[in-house]
């Protein structure tokens, strides 16, 4: 677990990580379809969150789901994301 660390212009995996009170200041931010990172009063400033391999998929999958006439589908996923996260 990373700790009350700041990190400034990096790019950071999140892939299965940890972290606490820590500072992310324009970096780059990425999330491949591993194991969901875990965050605990973290600040974020200017960061630049991306989206790759598995994770980058299920994007795409969606945004064909959106092209193909299932708006509905994509916004009930929508709606599970944004209900979950209160």
């Amino acid at each position: 677990m990373q700790t009350n660390v700041n990190f400034n212009h990096q790019t950071i995996a999140l892939d299965g990580e940890s972290f606490a009170d820590c500072e992310f200041v324009a970096c780059r931010l990425t999330y491949a379809g591993g194991e969901l990172p875990h965050f605990s009063d973290c600040r974020f400033q200017d960061c630049e969150w991306r989206h790759e391999d598995a994770a980058a998929r299920t994007l795409s999958y969606l945004k064909l789901m959106w092209s193909v006439g299932q708006k509905p589908a994509v916004q009930t996923a929508i709606k599970d994301i944004t209900v979950a996260a209160r």
